[in-house]
């Protein structure tokens, strides 16, 4: 017999409209699953079992009222990532720094209250979201469940974990150089970074080089679309916001593209380090499946070239300062986030200044090389998951962060030009570890996107594969 969290988000919120269950049982599983698995896989930085029941009673209490209005996802669990704003809840952005509590929510959490979500708690992210791998002095290692020995990616790891050890629906990530792709693709989850401007930045608005945005991540493309229906909302104050489809985004999902002309590259373009095997695997794997399709894929050349690297490297460094730190407190950040502030602080308001401004030169070049093709077919990652520890080194935060730049060679650039860009888990080695392939669409175009992604999902099902802690 299936368990709650044997269904999809979608289908967990069918049953709940059915009356198969309430919220407050779906909640109670998962907060359950969350206590007892939580710290295994490290999804968790903050349970918040009070808040959870609470948004449980009152959506069962709204079903009752009137089922009508209510979203698709109305009572399932998303919890939110550590980053992010919850009215409340401790934020540690990941840090050893002493925490705060939020005093207002940030708007993604806003709309995700709307639609009747639970948020169970703030799920693991690295020390201010900048490594690409989950590992702080807040909460235990944030672990694939397909290896625990092995990382959950970053830096929504523990927004990944959670969905993927099943304790969550879905998850709530943010991606500013592939941190919902990453973990979703050493998670075996799909993985979307919307478009920029598709999700709210608010309240506090946009960081430098808008690189960053809000998005889903889920067990099948259904779910990451329907939670992203319920993010892609804009506000009155959104000095600019996307329009969406009408019919949202969840409907996209239905639609069998026409033939599509797809470009294809597997050459780093953030790194000179050779692409593993397995990953290249992937990636002609899912080149075969889109030509059995029907569609006409096309090898091209990266869109951008190594000049966009050291400009990319000095808005991360710059991004690394926006926390406030009482000269006192640096000593307790983690050698790499010292070693970028540190270069952060080596820059002026020309040098930044500079960098983002040639990088949208550079992203607009980029755009047009790739204009005739209605997706762009990549690896997601160079490697395979990362061993815990792999990547980081204390002792060099230099080779640190080279290594994470030889693993994350393919996911950034979409950062820099803003497209949107999924990664699906369509292909798995010998040893059982999800390699995911990554789709990018034309700005603003996250419907499409997801039409194809649905495609080579139905073609390709990954919904019956479960770690063995599930």
């Amino acid at each position: 017999m299936a368990q709650l969290h044997d269904l999809t988000a979608l289908e967990q919120g069918a049953a709940l409209r059915r009356g198969e269950f309430t919220s407050v049982e779906l909640t109670e599983h998962y907060l359950r699953r969350s206590q007892s698995l939580g710290p295994q896989v490290g999804a968790f930085v903050t349970l918040t079992p009070e808040l959870a029941l609470d948004q449980a009673r009152a959506a069962d209490t709204a079903r009752q009222l009137d089922p009508d209005p209510l979203g698709p996802l109305h009572g399932v669990v998303v919890p939110v990532k550590d980053l992010n704003n919850l009215a409340g809840i401790p934020i540690t952005y990941g840090s050893a720094i002493p925490s705060t509590v939020a005093f207002f929510d940030d708007f993604v959490v806003v709309l995700m209250r709307r639609a009747g979500l639970v948020c169970t708690g703030k799920t693991n992210t690295p020390e201010f979201g900048l490594p690409c791998y989950t590992e702080n002095a807040v909460a235990p290692p944030a672990r694939t469940p397909w290896d625990l020995d092995r990382s959950a990616g970053g830096s929504s790891g523990g927004a990944a974990a959670s969905v993927a050890a099943g304790l969550a629906s879905a998850a709530q990530g943010s991606d500013g150089g592939g941190s919902i792709r990453i973990p979703a693709s050493v998670c075996g989850l799909v993985g979307l970074k919307p478009s920029r401007y598709r999700v709210s930045s608010g309240p506090l608005g946009d960081l430098l080089g808008e690189l960053t945005v809000e998005g889903p991540i889920g067990r099948t493309v259904a779910d990451v679309a329907a939670l992203l229906d319920v993010m892609a909302e804009p506000f009155a104050d959104d000095p600019t916001s996307l329009v969406r489809p009408s019919g949202g985004f969840l409907s996209e999902v239905t639609r069998v593209p026409a033939r599509l002309r797809i470009g294809r590259y597997a050459k780093p373009v953030i790194s000179n380090a050779p692409v593993d095997r397995e990953c290249l695997a992937a990636f002609e794997s899912a080149t075969e499946l889109l030509v059995d399709l029907g569609h006409e894929v096309v090898d091209i050349d990266p869109p951008f070239d190594d000049s966009v690297v050291p400009l990319f490297e000095t808005i991360w460094a710059s991004l690394a300062l926006w926390a406030p730190i009482p000269q006192e407190q640096e000593a307790i950040l983690t050698p790499l986030t010292r070693w970028l502030r540190e270069k952060g602080r080596g820059y002026s308001g020309f040098d930044i200044a500079t960098a983002v401004s040639t990088i949208r030169l550079l992203s607009r070049a980029a755009l047009r090389s790739t204009a005739e093709f209605d997706a762009v077919l990549t690896p997601t990652l160079a490697a395979p998951p990362a061993f815990i520890g792999q990547l980081r080194n204390d002792q060099d935060p230099a080779a640190d962060f080279e290594a994470q730049k030889a693993f994350t060679p393919f996911t950034s650039p979409y950062n820099v030009t803003g497209q949107p860009a999924i990664t699906l888990p369509l292909y798995w080695t010998e040893q059982g570890l999800p390699i995911g392939i990554q789709l990018v669409g034309r700005i603003a175009q996250e419907g499409p996107l997801l039409a194809l992604a649905a495609q080579l999902e139905s073609a390709r099902p990954w919904i019956q594969r479960k770690p063995a802690c599930w």
